[in-house]
């Protein structure tokens, strides 16, 4: 897994609409809240989703970047996003199959699938904060805000 403390592995992934999203693109611009998840339309990765979404407004005021990203396909991702009003990029880690959840360490070689592996990146792009849940488990998002906050309030999150 990536560990804290260390640059977080680039990625450039197709969101939603088709359009390429970079990890680059933020860098020296906003902190990224990365949130690797297994199936799109699945229980508990659309109630993790959703609490994501109710936070938006909170993410966005504090210069946050989420971005969910999945080995579903990009048209997995566009029917999944619309259906529950997702208005943050999610990415298609399609092809090649789970590059980047391997990556990050989050790739569930027996699953064919992305874990709940969670990071926070700082704009300088090092990985300040991560959590890996069980497949089962959904994530608390209120632990996404308290490592945000860390990252704002002293710069690196420790």
């Amino acid at each position: 897994m990536s560990a804290i403390g260390s640059p977080a592995p680039g990625f450039s992934l197709p969101d939603q609409h088709g359009r390429t999203v970079a990890l680059a693109d933020f860098r020296e611009r906003a902190s990224v809240l990365l949130v690797f998840y297994p199936f799109a339309f699945t229980g508990v990765c659309t109630g993790e989703l959703q609490e994501l979404q109710a936070r938006s407004a909170v993410f966005q005021s504090e210069d946050v970047q989420v971005l969910g990203v999945s080995c579903d396909s990009m048209h997995t991702q566009r029917v999944f996003s619309d259906q529950e009003g997702l208005d943050f990029p999610l990415l298609s880690d399609f092809w090649p199959h789970g590059a980047a959840a391997r990556a990050y360490g989050v790739f569930a070689e027996d699953k064919g699938c992305a874990l709940r592996g969670s990071f926070v990146i700082d704009p300088s792009g090092i990985v300040r904060w991560s959590v890996v849940n069980a497949l089962p488990d959904a994530r608390d998002v209120h632990e996404y805000v308290k490592a945000l906050e860390a990252v704002r309030s002293t710069g690196t999150g420790h």
